[in-house]
C-alpha cells in the first residue's frame, strides 16, 4: 500500500498540471479555513472596519471614472484599428484571421467594460453588507448573553 502511494505521488509530482491543480486546491482550502476562522463573532466584535473600508472605497471611486474613460477610448481605438486591418486584408485566410481577432477584441472590450461598471455598481451594496455584518456580529454575542442570563 505504501509503495503504491509513493508511486502515485511520484507520477503526480512529475505532471505540471496536477501540481498546479493541487497547489490551487490547497490555496483555496487554506483561504476557506482562514475565512471561516476569522468570520466568528469574536473577531468581528473586536474589529472596526470603517477605518479600512473608507480609504479603499474612496480610492476605487476615484479610480473608476478615469478607468471607464480609458477603457472606452482604448477599446474603441483598438477595435477601429482591427476593423481597418480587417477591411484591408486581401487573402481570404488573412481576412478570416483578422475577423476572428476583431470579434475577440470586441468581446474582451465589452467584458472589461461590463466588469468595471459592475464594480462601480457593487461598491455601495458591498460596503453596506460589510457594515451590517460587522454590526450584527458585534450585537449578536451581547444579545445572546442577556437572553441566557434572563
Amino acid at each position: 500500500m505504501k509503495n503504491k502511494m509513493i508511486t502515485v505521488l511520484k507520477k503526480i509530482s512529475t505532471n505540471k498540471k496536477a501540481v498546479i491543480a493541487i497547489k490551487s486546491a490547497s490555496a483555496a482550502a487554506l483561504a476557506a479555513i482562514v475565512a471561516v476562522s476569522y468570520s466568528t463573532g469574536a473577531f468581528a466584535a473586536a474589529a472596526d472596519m470603517s477605518g479600512v473600508v473608507s480609504p479603499i472605497v474612496s480610492f476605487l471611486n476615484g479610480l473608476l471614472t478615469p478607468l471607464l474613460a480609458l477603457v472606452g477610448a482604448g477599446g474603441a481605438l483598438f477595435c477601429v484599428m482591427l476593423g481597418v486591418k480587417y477591411a484591408t486584408a486581401e487573402e481570404p485566410q488573412e481576412r478570416e484571421k483578422r475577423k476572428q481577432s476583431l470579434k475577440t477584441a470586441i468581446i474582451g472590450y465589452l467584458l472589461i467594460f461590463i466588469l468595471v461598471v459592475a464594480l462601480r455598481l457593487s461598491i455601495g451594496p458591498m460596503t453596506t453588507w460589510m457594515q451590517n455584518s460587522v454590526k450584527g456580529a458585534t450585537t449578536a454575542p451581547t444579545s445572546a448573553a442577556t437572553t441566557e442570563s434572563n
